[in-house]
């Protein structure tokens, strides 16, 4: 950095000081920020890492040693690291295959391709895992009762792979659609005026501009198939292990703690590498369209035959994802799944006798972090954009790191850093919901600096003028014009707090407990039936969940909006 680039940094850190210093409220905002991002975010990291490294009380990197040179660890790391680019690429195609086909066709059917690329997002990450077990497993409904197959491996990497996969194209698929409806149509059809052939558009036009996305779904996809925990406890077995389900081990069944935390910073490594450079070869390209208006897509774009051939692959995947949630229904009414398949009540018996409280705790849980979330997941997306101060780009790196770190690192790192006074949190609900608020708030960021990005400036800036302080114009103003936003933010959050496993696993208690967990421990002692009713449940209270909000913020911030600008 040159003399006249370090005078100009330090001129301009002066004058944001200035403006913190003129604006007070500002400034305990920002500071209050980044005391709950530094203990909740970077501290439980800080806490894994030393209690890898000072596993005695005294600097010693035995456990890494140890972990290193023991092949069924090598091995599940690696099987990590391939399960996560195998899911990444797999989910990634098939996410953009339906993006593709639902912003550049007009075939017949779009409402059932979007409730199958809906449907994963919405259940627990193994709902996959238990409908294919029920489907391909020995006593499955296609390998024993319609093919009459006695032993069908579906256990290991194969019926891992196909569950990760049909869990999470559906985020590639959210993120894609969003790239190419933004895009719109009218640079393919300028190309193909030109004379450019269907084909070369796509290639030379859409993609490149699609790349951004692309990069993203497969950061994601490789980051949420490294840190699953669901699917390769049900699916993987002692056959084909996977790093997530031995830092879990070595934490609850030999009660290792520096050991696990040794093991999830191994795990850690892949993930925020991927992140990094992910960001990095993303921030180094422009990726305009010069108006940046989307319009309506063309049709076109893609001839006839393939769009036929798009609209086939796209619902035989639609139909497959929709075999796995019917059977899910008819396991959660069936008596005994592959023995006796009639009618019956008994397993939601179970449920509400059973997990009754755990169906309160998650609502309880899910209810408070939510808000909590998308508030302030829309509030650092403001400061970020709207507003300059010393450790802006920290602010939003900080904020965002628990996006690349897996869920079983942040648990264990939860579990170290809050497990003794003054911060004893542990065994209580406000673990939980911290959990949840800082592991979700990435989404509500990203969603609320988009929208930021395409809202004019002088709106605020004329409230500004009229006398009203930041809160005021965040509230009357940013916020009711950050709806969208804030409802994706909100949803994302409620979904995964209703849904998650990986993180809170670590955290459950005799006194708090989860519908996740509780399917993961019906799935795994045999109750196929219960664990079906359970998740039958969860995917109606979601679903309900969501009609509600979005009910109550459009009326709420309706009003707001009218009665801010008439």
């Amino acid at each position: 950095m040159g003399t006249n680039a370090v005078v100009r940094w330090w001129a301009q850190s002066v004058r944001d000081l200035r403006r913190l210093r003129d604006e007070p409220l500002l400034g305990v905002a920002v500071v209050s920020i980044f005391a709950l991002l530094l203990l909740f975010i970077l501290y439980p990291l800080a806490r894994v890492l030393t209690a890898s490294l000072f596993p005695d009380g005294a600097f010693s990197p035995r456990l890494y040693r140890e972990f290193l040179g023991n092949w069924f660890i090598r091995q599940a790391f690696l099987n990590s690291v391939l399960m996560g680019i195998l899911t990444a690429a797999g989910g990634t195609i098939i996410g953009f295959l339906f993006a593709f086909t639902l912003t550049r066709t007009d075939v017949p059917g779009k409402s059932i391709l979007t409730l199958a690329a809906i449907l994963p997002i919405i259940s627990p990450p193994f709902v996959s895992a238990l409908s294919i077990i029920l489907l391909f497993g020995n006593n499955g409904l296609i390998t024993r009762q319609l093919l009459g197959l006695q032993e069908f491996a579906i256990y290991g990497m194969r019926g891992l792979l196909l569950a990760q996969i049909f869990t999470f194209f559906p985020v590639a698929y959210l993120t894609l659609r969003g790239v190419l409806e933004s895009l719109g149509g009218t640079l393919e059809d300028a190309a193909m005026n030109l004379g450019a052939t269907r084909w070369k558009a796509f290639r030379r036009v859409t993609l490149p501009l699609c790349l951004p996305g692309i990069a993203s779904a497969l950061l994601v996809l490789f980051i949420e198939s490294i840190a699953d925990f669901g699917n390769p406890l049900i699916l993987g077995g002692s056959g084909f292990p996977v790093l997530s389900v031995q830092v879990y081990l070595q934490v609850t069944g030999m009660y290792d703690l520096p050991g696990g935390a040794a093991l999830a910073v191994v795990l850690l490594v892949p993930s925020v590498t991927t992140f990094l450079i992910q960001r990095y070869w993303v921030s180094r390209k422009q990726y305009v369209t010069v108006t940046g208006k989307p319009t309506r897509a063309i049709i076109r774009a893609v001839s006839p035959a393939m769009q036929w051939a798009l609209y086939a692959a796209c619902l035989a995947v639609a139909l497959f994802v929709l075999l796995f949630y019917a059977t899910i229904v008819v396991g959660a009414f069936s008596r005994a799944w592959g023995a006796d398949h009639s009618f019956t009540l008994r397993n939601f018996g179970y449920v509400f006798g059973v997990g009754g409280q755990a169906i309160i705790d998650t609502l309880i849980i899910a209810v408070t972090s939510s808000p909590l979330a998308g508030l302030l997941g829309m509030a650092i997306a403001f400061l970020v954009i709207r507003r300059r101060f010393p450790g802006r780009q920290a602010m939003e790196f900080i904020s965002i790191l628990n996006f690349a770190v897996p869920g079983t690192v942040i648990g264990i790192g939860y579990i170290l850093a809050f497990n003794q006074r003054p911060l004893l949190l542990t065994g209580t609900a406000i673990i939980l919901i911290a959990n949840f608020l800082f592991r979700y708030i990435p989404v509500g960021i990203q969603s609320g600096m988009a929208g930021l990005r395409q809202i004019d400036p002088s709106i605020e800036e004329a409230a500004s003028n009229l006398g009203a302080s930041t809160p005021v114009t965040f509230r009357r103003i940013t916020l009711p014009l950050l709806v969208p936003a804030f409802f994706s933010g909100l949803v994302f959050s409620f979904v995964r707090a209703m849904t998650a496993i990986s993180a809170a696993i670590f955290l459950v208690s005799a006194d708090w407990n989860l519908m996740t967990v509780q399917i993961l421990s019906q799935t795994e002692a045999g109750r196929l039936g219960a664990a079906a009713a359970f998740s039958v449940l969860l995917i109606l209270i979601i679903l309900l969940a969501i009609g509600i909000i979005r009910l109550v913020l459009g009326q709420l911030f309706e009003y707001r909006y009218q009665a801010a600008f008439g």
